[in-house]
């Protein structure tokens, strides 16, 4: 497979980060209407509209800039507001919606691996239908999973953060739940000193080997 300059892997990536920051967003919002918070529902975030989700600086600035400056996507979308209060079993409920980001984007780097599959049957018959497919479900695999780990990362205003913050000790919990507001600094810290990098890039190509199409994904981006 040849290698796609700064451009055309923008192009490809445009419409799998659209969907993978959709999707998670949407999935956050139906689980916690499923477990009884109508917030994101009445506010019209259970959608799969990205204009919905989409923040122009975090979804769509800064990822562009921190790929071509460093190889590497982040972002962020707008948050999906969620009243724990309203929620069963506040905890345990708020894990579950935490969980159900990340396990949407598990979801769709399968399916992405699968179009890969699906390319590679096509390309003796149809070039023109197979290439697009596999660069586009290699472009799809490679920005869920990143997602996916980056948001399982154990630090607030993460998903993982919040799943941790649901697995520990009600006292410990509220400690660290006050670290929240320097999440996010903490967060490009450890982005601009290449540690966020280095944590999380084993554990994608990690995941990333266990979907189809890994091969593809790793010829193309992480050659």
């Amino acid at each position: 497979m040849n290698a796609l300059n700064h451009l055309q892997l923008l192009a490809v990536l445009a419409v799998p980060v659209l969907f993978a920051i959709t999707v998670h967003e949407a999935a956050h919002g139906w689980v916690a209407n499923r477990l009884g918070d109508r917030t994101a529902f009445m506010l019209g975030r259970v959608t799969f509209n990205p204009l919905r989700h989409v923040d122009p600086v975090g979804t769509i600035l800064v990822p562009t800039v921190t790929f071509l400056l460093a190889g590497f996507l982040f972002g962020w979308a707008k948050p999906v507001p969620v009243n724990w209060r309203n929620l069963g079993h506040p905890r345990r409920d708020m894990a579950l919606v935490a969980v159900a980001g990340p396990g949407a984007n598990l979801l769709m780097g399968l399916a992405w691996g699968l179009a890969i599959q699906l390319g590679l049957l096509l390309m003796p018959f149809s070039q023109w239908i197979a290439l697009p497919l596999i660069y586009t479900g290699a472009s799809g695999v490679l920005i869920n999973v990143f997602l996916m780990v980056l948001n399982l990362f154990p630090l607030l205003p993460l998903d993982g953060g919040r799943i941790l913050n649901a697995l520990l000790p009600p006292r410990v919990a509220y400690y660290f739940s006050r670290l929240e507001p320097f999440g996010l600094i903490v967060l490009l810290a450890l982005l601009a000193t290449g540690l966020l990098g280095a944590i999380l890039m084993p554990l994608a190509v990690l995941a990333i080997d266990l979907l189809p199409g890994s091969e593809i994904v790793k010829e193309l981006f992480l050659a």
